[in-house]
């Protein structure tokens, strides 16, 4: 290092900022130990891990695939091996409904999570699908102590270049972040981002699908079916994440 290098060092000015930059740091360091800021977050596991979910508390679903994922990519690209993916039949819809099958994805994240990365706005486009639109919808929580449900509805189109058929499908996603019931990717960035006191974060992600199957192949509800299916699904599907699956935020933290 040449001399002048050497002399730049030890300039006024240079030791001025560095003291103002080092009293920050050491200040910031304080000041969030003083206020009980919790950078750093620890992971918390479910109640249940997902894939132990009882079939028989979905009635009348029924369980007729359970999907795991073996492709080790796909995995790491999920970003978690806690995850249910269930093929399930609405055993009291008419053979030919729309609503008779249901695809349901849930996933969930803990720790110090990334962000929110994969939702289906841009995972089935990615598949070769054509986003229609989106907004949020909600449907009826009939329980005593239950809440509206509010979630994300997304139209796709899709079209088979053999016989040039198309489809139009939905999809339909919510998440479950730090206790609370969130409607779009958007605001489960915010309360994660706004988690500051507390020493765990958690998301979780629970997606699904309706179809039927027709004499030409795969048939699809449209929205105002959707609504009233996903509404049926929910009553079921609700109280046991709530009860049996995802972390009591509220006694955790009161720990």
């Amino acid at each position: 290092m040449k001399e002048t290098e050497i002399k730049f060092f030890f300039k006024p000015a240079f030791i001025v900022c560095l003291a103002v930059l080092l009293s920050a740091a050491i200040a910031k360091e304080a000041v969030i130990r003083v206020l009980g800021v919790q950078m750093v977050k620890e992971p918390i596991a479910l109640q249940r891990p997902l894939e132990e979910m009882d079939p028989v508390a979905l009635a009348p679903y029924e369980l007729k695939k359970n999907v795991r994922i073996q492709n080790r990519d796909v995995l790491e690209s999920l970003g978690t091996e806690e995850y249910l993916q269930w093929i399930i039949e609405d055993s009291e819809a008419k053979p030919d409904s729309p609503t008779r099958f249901c695809s349901l994805f849930i996933t969930y994240y803990t720790g110090n999570p990334d962000m929110v990365p994969h939702v289906p706005d841009e995972c089935y486009v990615g598949g070769g699908n054509t986003r229609e639109g989106a907004g949020t919808v909600t449907v009826k929580d009939s329980r005593p102590t239950g809440q509206d449900l509010n979630f994300q509805y997304v139209a796709f189109k899709s079209v088979d270049r053999q016989t040039m058929r198309e489809d139009d499908f939905s999809v339909q996603y919510f998440f479950h972040a730090n206790g609370d019931y969130c409607s779009n990717r958007t605001d489960t960035r915010l309360k994660l981002g706004g988690n500051w006191f507390n020493k765990y974060s958690y998301f979780c992600k629970v997606e699904w699908k309706f179809y039927g199957v027709g004499s030409f192949g795969l048939i699809y509800p449209d929205k105002e079916k959707t609504l009233i299916a996903s509404g049926k699904l929910m009553e079921k599907l609700l109280p046991e994440l709530e009860s049996n699956h995802w972390p009591d935020w509220e006694t955790i933290n009161n720990e």
